[in-house]
């Protein structure tokens, strides 16, 4: 039942008590007159007005407006994501067969590559030409060399003989070392023999023209006169 109904139903009752009790005060004062009690007419008025208050509806329920619902906070903006378009996808094509007057390519067989000739390689180049090679010497006329003395005892014993000893000369033309290679068959021959070629001067060895040290055979001759 709304609030508006309520209200008036009340006020119809309200206005019925009162109707009613204006009509027992009415129908009081009628018994009163006809009986000449004004004392109970008294009595009976102070009743009425006592009920028409028991009877006076109560007040209405005061009627508290509704709380006001606090307002919704601010909702964020939505984020809408942007998604790309999917990527378009290959058609497939469907391949003709070919057809029985279809023109067939013919592949001719290539030619075979030339053969490719194998790098010939230079020539070896001549191989140079040994320098020359001078050996020293000792019978130059300007050298002066003596000849080697012929032992005394080995001519009072009639020994004589040719020796062939190694010597070796150095760069400056001085003999260095000597060995006897070929002996005469008397040791004091052969002592005579190296004695003297490691006295005498010697033109040097030359390889192209340079000096060089090098070893050389120098035959001395014992002979009797």
């Amino acid at each position: 039942m709304s609030a508006f109904a309520f209200s008036f139903v009340r006020r119809s009752h309200r206005n019925i008590l009162i109707g009613g009790g204006v009509v027992l005060f009415h129908a009081a004062a009628l018994w009163g007159l006809q009986s000449g009690l004004a004392r109970r007419t008294v009595e009976v008025v102070v009743p009425v007005e006592i009920l028409s208050e028991l009877l006076r509806p109560p007040p209405p329920p005061k009627v508290e407006p509704a709380p006001t619902p606090p307002p919704e906070p601010p909702s964020k903006p939505r984020i809408v994501k942007k998604v790309p378009p999917p990527a378009p996808q290959p058609l497939a094509v469907r391949e003709t067969p070919p057809t029985a007057n279809a023109p067939v390519g013919v592949i001719s067989p290539q030619p075979p590559a030339p053969p490719v000739a194998a790098p010939v390689a230079p020539a070896p180049a001549p191989p140079a030409a040994p320098a020359k090679v001078e050996l020293p010497i000792s019978d130059a006329g300007y050298l002066q060399n003596p000849k080697p003395p012929y032992p005394a005892i080995s001519k009072r014993l009639g020994e004589q003989g040719k020796v062939v000893l190694r010597v070796f000369i150095g760069a400056d033309g001085v003999a260095q070392q000597a060995e006897v290679r070929q002996s005469s068959g008397y040791e004091r021959l052969d002592e005579a023999a190296k004695a003297t070629a490691m006295k005498w001067r010697y033109v040097p060895g030359k390889r192209g023209g340079v000096p060089e040290a090098m070893w050389v055979n120098v035959p001395i001759n014992f002979v009797l006169e």
